[in-house]
This record gives C-alpha cells, sequence and structure tokens, in this order.
C-alpha cells in the first residue's frame, strides 16, 4: 500500500481545507491549521491574492521544515463595486466578521443594482512552498452573478450568494462535486498538478507540532 504524503494547508478555514482535500486526489493526506500551535502571525499586507498567498506560504514553510505547504488567497471580486470584496473578502464587514456578516454587507450594497452591475468573479490563487521556497504558483478564476437574496446552505463564505456562469444554482446549492469541477481554485489546483506528482517524497518534519 502506498503511503499518502502529507501536504498542510496554510489555512485554519475548515471549509476552504474540506475542499482541497477534494481537489487534490488519495495521493495526499490534507491538513489545515486548525489547532496547531506556535505559528506566526501572519499579516496578509499583500495588495493582490498572489501577493497574500506567497506570503502565507513562505510564512508557514519556514515555521514547519521540510513540510510541503499549499497556501491559497482567494475571494470574490465585483468589477461594479470598483473591486469590492477582493484581498478583504474574509474580512469585508470587519475584522471579526463572519460570513454572514461579509453576504449581507455585499447584498446590501447591490441592491438596487440588476444585470451587468450584479456580475462578479471568484479569483483564487494557490502557491506551494517547502523550507521557505517558493516550488509552483498558479491562479484561477470563475465567473458568475451575485444572486438577490441567500440561496443554499453548502460551501462557505460567498457561496451561497453566487450563481457561477452557465448554471441555475448557486455555489451553496451546488452538489460539492460540481464545485470542485468548475471552482475557482479547482481550476488553480489543475495548474500544480505537475509540480505535485513529481515530489516523490516528504521528510518527517523535525518540529514536533
Amino acid at each position: 500500500m502506498t503511503r499518502k504524503l502529507r501536504l498542510w494547508i496554510a489555512t485554519c478555514n475548515r471549509g476552504k481545507t474540506r475542499e482541497f482535500m477534494n481537489l487534490v486526489g488519495d495521493r495526499w493526506r490534507v491538513r489545515g491549521l486548525h489547532g496547531v500551535l506556535g505559528l506566526p502571525v501572519i499579516r496578509e499586507t499583500g495588495k493582490t491574492f498572489a501577493a497574500n498567498a506567497k506570503i502565507k506560504a513562505l510564512a508557514i514553510s519556514r515555521s514547519i521544515p521540510t513540510a510541503l505547504v499549499l497556501a491559497d488567497d482567494s475571494g470574490l471580486v465585483v468589477p461594479g463595486l470598483r473591486g469590492r470584496p477582493g484581498v478583504r473578502s474574509a474580512r469585508f464587514a470587519g475584522p471579526r466578521a463572519t460570513d454572514q456578516d461579509n453576504r449581507r454587507k455585499l447584498l446590501r450594497l447591490l441592491k438596487d443594482r440588476t444585470g451587468s452591475e450584479r456580475k462578479a468573479y471568484f479569483q483564487a490563487s494557490l502557491v506551494l512552498a517547502r523550507n521557505g521556497r517558493i516550488l509552483g504558483i498558479a491562479e484561477g478564476r470563475v465567473w458568475g452573478q451575485i444572486t438577490p437574496e441567500e440561496q443554499g446552505k453548502g460551501g462557505f463564505g460567498y457561496d451561497p450568494i453566487f450563481r457561477p456562469q452557465g448554471f441555475q444554482k448557486t455555489f451553496g446549492e451546488l452538489p460539492s462535486r460540481t464545485k470542485d469541477r468548475i471552482s475557482h481554485r479547482a481550476k488553480a489546483m489543475r495548474g500544480l498538478v505537475r509540480v505535485l506528482s513529481n515530489i516523490k517524497a516528504i521528510p518527517a518534519p523535525k518540529k514536533r507540532i
């Protein structure tokens, strides 16, 4: 039986970790950072998703020696709102905002807007790193529309108010297998397949975690 290789996801968001479990395949044993002590405080000061993903990947890969770390920075962009929420998607309604807080704020801002003014896209930037060195970078984007109200209980973040182009249901309503095929993260992950497939083994971390 082939031993699964560990892939650390640089996030404490359990929903995001579960999504990556579905995306990377059976070869990998995926783990998020929830419950891990002694990690550095990371300040996402980048002006782009890619910049923030690099900050997270490099910081965590230095903190967990020899570990393979995949960092994701992603969010929702509404051109009609001059690109908001953008890199502030997770804290759109404030530093301690919940997903629902963020959705409510966005729906409020778009209340009187129709048609193309409600167009939006999810953007994902992925960075793979180990020992403070970047091994690969990939990006993915999926266009859609912001619905007038929440639809569905699935997914996380803005999923219940985002209807991807070509579909009649939101990410909150679509089966996870469908989302995992068309999402921004799925598209970005396909860009890292070659890098991941060339990784043969990962030494055990020296630091106890």
